[in-house]
């Protein structure tokens, strides 16, 4: 059992890198190519927001590549710096999607409340579910290994709940982009590509959570068998 959950691990693993090549390839495909209107992620941010009557959200630029998120607490789009000031199809997608966060925060969508709950939990479980796993089976502390695998267990719930929060987004997006028209005919499909592959890196992330939770649940029962 030990090996196949290796191996199932390694699979995961490679079909994880796979995604975040293809998210990448892609995203700097339509980096290049500009949208029809010309306007930049920060622009198109801040129009959908003012549609929906958000004017309070801000829009601001944060370090890095695909840094782009929606801040909760401070009621923030942040968007990379090459997505805030670009004009690009890719931009645009993005821009769209961060603030359909925003619009699940204004409307109480419920997945988005469930997964801020489980936040704490899954941090924890992050940080300290794997640490707890090792330290249990190298001392023979069969307990302390089981919370550690249940501790991690939260990492995996959370990123289940996330699911339906990031597909929503998009959903939203693609929307937005196309009732206000800043999309021409032939780009929808394209930043509907953009935002497919970003959420299949949410998809391959639980995937490789339950890949190790079954990996950890070999060794414990492994040492149970001895």
């Amino acid at each position: 059992m030990d090996v196949l959950a290796l191996v199932l691990m390694g699979l995961v693993f490679l079909a994880s890198l796979a995604i975040q090549g293809a998210l990448q390839a892609t995203f700097a495909r339509f980096s290049r190519v500009v949208n029809a209107r010309g306007m930049t992620g920060a622009e198109v941010a801040r129009a959908i927001l003012d549609a929906h009557g958000l004017t309070h959200v801000r829009v601001e630029p944060v370090p890095g590549a695909l840094t782009d998120h929606y801040d909760p607490h401070a009621k923030a789009v942040r968007l990379s710096e090459p997505n805030y000031a670009s004009p690009s199809l890719a931009a645009l997608a993005v821009a769209a999607h961060e603030v359909g966060h925003a619009v699940q925060d204004a409307q109480g969508y419920a997945w988005l409340r469930v997964r801020a709950s489980l936040l704490p939990a899954a941090s924890l479980g992050s940080n300290l579910g794997p640490i707890l796993v090792v330290l249990g089976l190298a001392m023979g502390a069969l307990g302390l290994a089981k919370l550690g695998l249940y501790l991690f267990l939260a990492v995996a719930l959370f990123q289940l709940v996330t699911l339906p929060v990031e597909f929503d987004a998009s959903r939203r997006a693609l929307d937005f982009l196309r009732r206000m028209g800043f999309l021409a005919p032939g780009e929808m499909g394209l930043a509907r590509q953009v935002l497919t592959w970003a959420a299949l890196t949410y998809v391959a992330a639980l995937a490789s959570s339950l890949a190790t939770i079954l990996y950890y649940a070999s060794l414990l029962m492994g040492r149970r068998e001895e």
